[in-house]
C-alpha cells in the first residue's frame, strides 16, 4: 500500500484570536487637542442667550471733565459721563449634531464598551474641537476678526522675534494675560530667541509646560490656520474685571452634562433607532479694543544654520 502522508492541522493565529481574551481601548480620536483656549478663559453665564457690552462715549478732546487748581476759586465744570446708544450685544451661536443608533447593536454590543455612551463621547469631542475654531476664527465674533485695525501689527522680517512680541505687548500692555499661537509659530519664535542667546523660559500651569516672553506664556492652539508658512499670534487680556476678553455660555440648559453643553435623548421611531440632539451653545466677547492684539504675517518656516 503507498504510504499515506499524515494530515497536519495547525491552530493559526486568526484562529486563537477568535478564543483569546483581548484588551480592548475606548475608540481614539487623532483630532483631540488640549483646548487650552477654552480652559484659560474665563466663562461667563448668558441671560436669553444675549451679552450686551456698555460702553462710556469718549470725551471729545478739550472738554473740561475736572479741575486741579490749588489755591484758587474756579467754576467747576459740570458734566456727566455719557454711553454709547447703540452697545454691541453678542448671541450665542450653537453647534449642534445628532447621533442616531440602532436599539439592536446597543442592545447586542454593550461589553467591553457602551456604544451609546462612547458615540456620545466621541461627538462631544468633536464638538467642542469645533468650539474652539469658532471662538478663532468665526467672522462674526472670533477673535481673529474682532481685534481692532489700529491693534493688528505686523512682524518685522517675517519670522516671530522677541522685538515682534514686545510690540505687541505695547498693544496689550494692562496687565496681558497669554499669547495664542499655533505650535509651529511658537517653534519658530522659540528658534529665534535662541539665535539670539535668549532662549525664553517656561513655566508650568496645569501639569503642562509652555514657554513664556516677559513672564506671558504662549498658548499653543491649532485652531490658528498656517497658510502658505504664514500665520497670526494672539494677545489677549482675560475676564471681567480686567475689562478683557470672555468666554459666553447659556447656563441651565435640559439636559446639561457640562455648562452650555446638552445632551437630549429624542426618542425611538418605528425602525428601532434611538436619537440624542447634542448642542452646544457659546460665543466669545471682547469687552474693549486694547484687550486683543494681533500679529500678522508669522513666518513658520525660518531656519538657522549653526556652526
Amino acid at each position: 500500500m503507498p504510504e499515506t502522508t499524515p494530515i497536519r492541522h495547525t491552530l493559526g493565529e486568526q484562529a486563537a484570536r477568535q478564543l483569546a481574551v483581548t484588551t480592548k481601548t475606548v475608540p481614539m480620536m487623532e483630532q483631540i487637542t488640549p483646548r487650552w483656549l477654552i480652559t484659560l478663559l474665563p466663562w461667563v453665564p448668558v441671560e436669553a442667550g444675549r451679552y450686551r457690552v456698555n460702553k462710556v462715549k469718549p470725551t471729545a478732546p478739550g472738554t473740561r471733565t475736572v479741575e486741579c487748581k490749588p489755591g484758587e476759586e474756579v467754576l467747576l465744570p459740570e458734566i456727566y459721563v455719557d454711553y454709547e446708544e447703540k452697545p454691541r450685544e453678542y448671541t450665542l451661536t450653537a453647534v449642534t449634531t445628532t447621533l442616531d443608533v440602532h436599539t439592536r447593536i446597543s442592545d447586542l454590543y454593550r461589553s467591553p464598551h457602551d456604544q451609546i455612551r462612547e458615540q456620545l463621547r466621541l461627538i462631544i469631542e468633536k464638538i467642542k474641537e469645533r468650539q474652539e475654531r469658532e471662538l478663532i476664527n468665526n467672522k462674526e465674533y472670533g477673535l481673529l476678526h474682532n481685534a481692532a485695525a489700529d491693534m493688528h501689527i505686523k512682524t518685522k522680517t517675517g519670522a516671530p522675534t522677541p522685538d515682534d512680541l514686545d510690540e505687541l505687548l505695547t498693544k496689550v500692555w494692562k496687565e496681558p494675560t497669554f499669547f495664542l499661537a499655533h505650535p509651529r509659530a511658537i517653534a519658530a519664535f522659540g528658534r529665534e530667541c535662541t539665535y539670539r542667546g535668549v532662549p525664553p523660559p517656561t513655566v508650568n500651569l496645569f501639569g503642562a509646560s509652555f514657554l513664556t516672553w516677559r513672564g506671558v506664556p504662549l498658548v499653543p492652539s491649532d485652531k490658528l490656520a498656517v497658510t502658505d508658512e504664514k500665520t497670526h499670534i494672539l494677545l489677549l487680556r482675560t475676564g471681567e474685571k480686567k475689562q478683557g476678553v470672555v468666554g459666553l455660555f447659556q447656563p441651565g440648559l435640559v439636559g446639561e452634562v457640562s455648562p452650555s453643553l446638552s445632551v437630549r435623548f429624542m426618542g425611538i421611531d418605528h425602525k428601532a433607532i434611538a436619537s440624542y440632539l447634542i448642542s452646544l451653545y457659546c460665543s466669545i466677547a471682547v469687552l474693549t479694543e486694547d484687550a486683543l492684539a494681533v500679529l500678522e504675517d508669522v513666518d513658520v518656516s525660518k531656519y538657522h544654520e549653526y556652526k
